[in-house]
């Protein structure tokens, strides 16, 4: 009997954190499909009577598709990026004993800790001379910070694989680069997808240095994009929470694609390494 009484427990609790994270969600969600007169009431409307009008508001707000396409661009770049360089020194850390090996892992850890916003000032000042108002500068700038995560997580990926699987596929017959390749990089498949979420989300999220290094309207990101909603005269709610719907639904639909790998994934490289 106690234990069912926890068992119901824990739901509920998990049940209220649900909600209490789902909700902010459904409300942007609910607000973009809602009239003015919908959402500027003082009693709730949880149930509205939707319209388009926002979406298309917002749809229609000058340069939208210069701002999609730069944030696809910085996005996907930062990954590839990020992804390649992060594997190629997490391999060299699981796999290769050197001296200072376990300094640069310090450093590593260290460098995770580091503040976007203590680092805004520092950054400025260092690429201000060979042009910040420029889309790869972003790339740059996210790949930085999205470096120590990529390979502090696919380092505890690669060190979970045991070196014996690699060593079995060159007895058969594989080279050392083969064997890699045939063997082991399948399995870490769910590490490199969590990964390339976690730098995707976080180059696609960003908001504070896009909006300080580009000056030119075309070079904005889609978070700057979303400021547009703002003016002197008030915020356009409706409006913004569609901009801010449209927003989410690539990383939705990513994060939906691959939640089996990803959730796999994150679990095997934390408890390894």
């Amino acid at each position: 009997m106690s234990r069912r009484r926890s068992r119901v427990v824990i739901n509920g609790i998990g049940l209220l954190a649900a909600f209490f994270f789902a909700f902010p969600v459904y409300w942007m969600v609910n607000t973009a499909f809602k009239s003015p007169d919908q959402f500027q009431t003082y009693v709730p409307v949880f149930i509205p009577i939707p319209t388009l009008d926002n979406f298309t508001k917002a749809l229609n707000q000058p340069h939208f598709f210069d701002f999609l396409r730069n944030s696809l661009f910085v996005s996907i770049s930062t990954v590839l990026l990020a992804l390649v360089v992060g594997f190629l020194a997490a391999v060299t850390l699981a796999r290769v004993k050197f001296r200072g090996r376990r300094s640069f892992l310090l450093l590593v850890a260290v460098a995770q800790m580091a503040p976007f916003e203590a680092l805004l000032i520092p950054m400025f000042l260092a690429i201000k001379d060979w042009g910040y108002n420029w889309v790869p500068t972003l790339i740059i700038v996210y790949f930085i910070f999205t470096l120590p995560f990529t390979i502090w997580s696919l380092r505890g990926f690669v060190a979970g694989i045991p070196v014996d699987l690699e060593e079995a596929a060159m007895v058969d017959g594989a080279s050392r680069f083969g064997a890699f390749v045939r063997v082991t990089l399948p399995l870490l498949a769910p590490g490199l997808v969590a990964t390339s979420i976690f730098c995707f989300i976080t180059a696609w999220n960003e908001f504070l240095y896009a909006y300080t290094f580009m000056s030119e309207t075309q070079n904005y990101t889609l978070p700057v994009w979303l400021v547009s909603f703002r003016t002197f005269l008030g915020t356009d709610w409706g409006a913004t929470m569609a901009a801010s719907t449209l927003f989410t639904l690539p990383v939705l639909i990513f994060f939906l694609v691959a939640q089996r790998r990803m959730v796999g994934g994150l679990t095997t490289g934390a408890v390894r390494g």
